[in-house]
């Protein structure tokens, strides 16, 4: 693709302290990203509130800031540095709900920040439960019978329909914050007030569970015009109900055939062309059914 010559000064947001669900791989992303954009002659402003990464050394960007990562220090350093761009796109979970921040707040607005990488869209698309089943359900792909909710009266009410247990999932957390299964009533009653809390928008979604069927992820690199590459495929070796971030994982999967790594392959591309991930990697799990390999997003 070619070099952009209408941004200068580009702004990236780390990933903040390393815990389960944004990891070290933010920390070699983001210097991976400094550096690319470096090449290309861009003036690169870096905001990470953990020293204790690599990004933050003051060789990797033009200017760094080691500053707490709310959405009014991310505005003076925008109002100070005045970049032309935003990528949140390599700072995980954090940076991407930081650029929700900035946006609702019309900061990104008021200072002319373009958002690269990704569109506003596909962050809330890739974050809000609701809308990533609606968009999976679109291109005909599976995905648990689910509900979601704001409150633990209606949480109670979507179990009963879809049956115990359930699993407990907040909208735009990371590394299953607040999460849960939930195996009867009193369960559900406590995941759920505590999912709701730990909710930046105080949603939970209520899914049934896979308990037992098999896990696996591929990471994928896109870029603008849709070209697609699968960088690895992962299996865990633990099935559905431990999380990835306590669970052994092997790369490349060990027990999937050509044919089935194929079909997942394809159906990942399905959903990052639904998404609209403009550049950059991401990666998508699925589960699958032991008995019958049925699959689901």
């Amino acid at each position: 693709m070619p070099k952009r010559t209408d941004l200068q000064t580009i702004m990236i947001i780390g990933s903040g302290p390393i815990v389960i669900g944004q990891a070290s791989e933010f920390d070699y992303s983001g210097v991976q990203a400094c550096k690319a954009l470096r090449s290309l002659g861009y003036r690169v402003v870096l905001v990470n509130s953990n020293p204790a990464t690599i990004m933050t050394d003051p060789e990797f960007a033009d200017a760094t800031y080691i500053e707490p990562l709310t959405p009014e220090i991310c505005e003076r350093i925008i109002e100070v540095e005045r970049p032309d761009a935003l990528l949140p796109t390599v700072g995980g979970q954090t940076a991407l709900n930081l650029a929700l921040a900035l946006q609702a707040r019309g900061t990104l607005e008021k200072y002319h920040v373009e958002l690269i990488g990704a569109s506003m869209n596909s962050i809330q698309l890739a974050e809000d439960r609701q809308l990533f089943k609606d968009a999976m359900t679109e291109i005909n792909l599976k995905s648990p019978p689910s509900e979601v909710v704001s409150s633990v009266t209606d949480a109670l009410k979507a179990a009963e329909k879809i049956g115990y247990p359930v699993l407990v999932r907040p909208s735009f957390t990371l590394g299953g914050s607040g999460g849960g299964v939930a195996y009867d009533e009193a369960q559900l009653r406590e995941i759920a007030r505590n999912g709701i809390k730990q909710s930046p928008v105080g949603q939970i979604l209520i899914d049934m569970s896979l308990l037992g069927w098999k896990e696996y992820e591929l990471e994928i690199m896109r870029d603008a015009n849709g070209n697609f590459v699968v960088v690895c495929s992962i299996e865990n070796l633990d099935p559905m109900g431990v999380h990835t971030g306590d669970s052994i994982t092997v790369a490349p999967a060990q027990t999937l055939t050509d044919k089935e790594l194929q079909r997942l392959r394809n159906m990942s591309r399905m959903i990052f062309d639904k998404v609209g991930l403009a550049t950059g990697g991401a990666n998508v799990q699925f589960a699958i059914n032991p008995d019958d390999g049925e699959v689901y997003v």
